[in-house]
């Protein structure tokens, strides 16, 4: 994680660029790219753009990197301004930093910037794109704002929780690696201070934490076995077995008829009819 405000905007930067390019690339060839082959009659998304002088956007035909421009100048700036200072508050509201696992609070903050996020600039790509050449009217303008919203939120959520948020913090670690090593080696002499087990780095330290600590619980457990078996031997005293609840009881038909009449007329199971008889005894 980010841990000054250069490597936060390093961060929110990173993830900006790559989720502006893929937001462009599934609004044009996903959700609009079929209707744009069929208006201009071309037989690919990208001849379609060329053919129609651009992509719509303010009323008027822009190239595509002029979009990837623009919508990564707002996406960069509600980033830094709303996205990551929100999300962050959100995810301290319910989760503790200091307690949780870093993985749990890391997705939480990037659960948090979606449902931040993905409202925000579908609103902005609302005005974005609104068709202007067909007059303005609030309430259609709303009504594309929630269709936008109901597009991009999926899209938004996988993609950020299993492939963007991923890769960006690979870069981040390669771009970071030494100042990342620096404070590991800081955080465990602390720990080390104050006997305590340093918490696990990233996915794949939580993965074999979770290995080690189930090995560590069979190995304990085997040895309390051993112990108990071994101080019933120097006592004299024979291992307890567990027992399951359930036996097989032979009873002759008589007395199977006996018993079955006998809990009828009580009102119960035969099952616990037994039960009381032998609780009686």
């Amino acid at each position: 994680m980010p841990r000054n405000q250069f490597q936060r905007m390093f961060f929110a930067f990173v993830t900006v660029v790559i989720t502006v390019h893929a937001y462009v690339f599934y609004s044009l060839y996903v959700v609009n790219g079929s209707l744009l082959m069929n208006l201009t009659g071309e037989s690919s998304v990208i001849r379609a753009i060329n053919a129609q002088g651009g992509v719509y956007m303010f009323g008027r035909m822009l190239p595509i990197w002029a979009v990837i421009l623009i919508e990564f100048c707002f996406a960069y700036a509600l980033e830094n301004l709303l996205g990551s200072p929100l999300s962050f508050k959100l995810a301290c509201r319910v989760f503790n930093p200091q307690k949780n696992h870093p993985m749990i609070f890391e997705t939480a903050i990037i659960c948090a910037t979606v449902g931040i996020m993905c409202p925000a600039m579908s609103f902005l790509a609302a005005w974005f794109y609104y068709p202007y050449y067909a007059g303005f009217n609030i309430w259609t303008l709303l009504a594309n704002w929630l269709k936008l919203v109901c597009f991009n939120f999926p899209f938004a959520y996988f993609t950020q929780l299993f492939f963007i948020q991923p890769a960006v913090r690979v870069i981040f670690k390669t771009v970071f690696r030494k100042d990342i090593e620096a404070r590991a080696r800081e955080s465990e002499e602390s720990m080390a201070q104050k006997g305590k087990k340093p918490l696990p780095d990233d996915e794949t330290d939580t993965v074999a934490d979770i290995f080690r600590r189930m090995d560590e619980i069979e190995k304990e457990f085997k040895a309390s076995v051993d112990d108990y078996i071994e101080w019933c031997m120097e006592d004299g005293v024979e291992p307890e077995k567990p027992y399951s609840g359930k036996f097989n009881v032979r009873f002759t038909p008589e007395l199977h008829q006996q018993a079955a009449v006998g809990a009828k007329m009580l009102g119960i199971s035969l099952n616990s009819f037994v039960e009381k008889s032998v609780k009686v005894r």
